[in-house]
């Protein structure tokens, strides 16, 4: 796997019939890094995710692979190299765990979609690195919300591809699953140089998990960069309308907001 392949946007401005989400945006993601994209519900950060995964097709402006068009690459090489996992996957009913993760292979198989060694190996390890081997007989529905994440992350890393993208990957998990999946997408990042691009809401886990952040507000990037650039006290108030204070971590060092309600700001008499 190689770290090399650069996805852009240069302009472009997406929606859905009539209605405009976003405006004139060009972003740059780091390759082989961790990037999080954050903002208030409705600013586009699904949109993008979408857009960038050619899911949408930009009505101005275009979305680069390594500076070529998406629209430009052929969908079963663009599969190779892009990977994405929506918010909320379909699955067939009744499917079992195995065949789900499998799915992954498609890209990578010829027209007849016969299996290889390679295809058996990267699928044993997928479910390996997500810890749902002794799921791999089970129906995908019998299993909590917590273990189909994880077997969804299986298939999208069966698909083997340079850059994941993650749209909410923690939502509706517990604490203890959400630490669990961004865990394992840190290993993935580390060991193998996976690009991840994911929408989070938690801006303290984006934070503590992010090489770099994107703030988005009203279809636009506020601000993007590190952490410790992009959260800050003033951007929260402009990205989130809300008062906070930022402190250091105490476990990983990166920034914290601590958002004050109008019952919690103390006033002095």
């Amino acid at each position: 796997m190689t770290i090399d392949n650069q996805l852009s946007a240069r302009g472009i401005s997406l929606g859905y019939g009539e209605h405009p989400v976003i405006t004139d945006l060009s972003l740059d993601i780091a390759p082989g890094a961790i990037t999080s994209i954050v903002g208030p519900n409705g600013c586009g950060k699904s949109t993008l995710l979408r857009a960038l995964a050619r899911l949408l097709v930009p009505r101005s402006g275009e979305v680069l692979l390594n500076g070529v068009s998406l629209g430009e690459h052929r969908s079963r090489q663009l599969a190779r190299t892009l990977g994405l996992l929506p918010q909320t996957p379909v699955a067939p009913e009744g499917i079992i765990v195995a065949d789900l993760v499998g799915r992954g292979r498609h890209p990578h198989q010829g027209l007849m979609g016969r299996w290889s060694t390679r295809d058996y190996e990267v699928v044993a390890n997928a479910l390996e690195i997500t810890n749902t081997t002794e799921l791999a007989e089970r129906p995908l529905d019998e299993l909590s919300g917590g273990q189909r994440q994880r077997v969804w992350i299986a298939m999208a890393l069966a698909q083997d591809t340079d850059i994941l993208l993650l749209d909410e990957p923690t939502t509706y998990l517990d604490i203890a699953n959400q630490l669990e999946v961004l865990d394992l997408l840190t290993d993935l990042n580390q060991q193998r140089g996976t690009t991840i691009v994911m929408v989070l809401h938690d801006l303290g886990l984006a934070a503590r998990y992010s090489d770099w952040l994107v703030a988005m507000h009203d279809g636009r990037i506020h601000s993007s960069g590190t952490p410790a650039e992009v959260v800050t006290e003033a951007a929260m108030a402009e990205v989130f309308g809300v008062r906070s204070q930022v402190i250091t971590d105490p476990v990983s060092g990166s920034p914290l907001v601590m958002p004050m309600g109008r019952h919690h700001i103390r006033t002095t008499r």
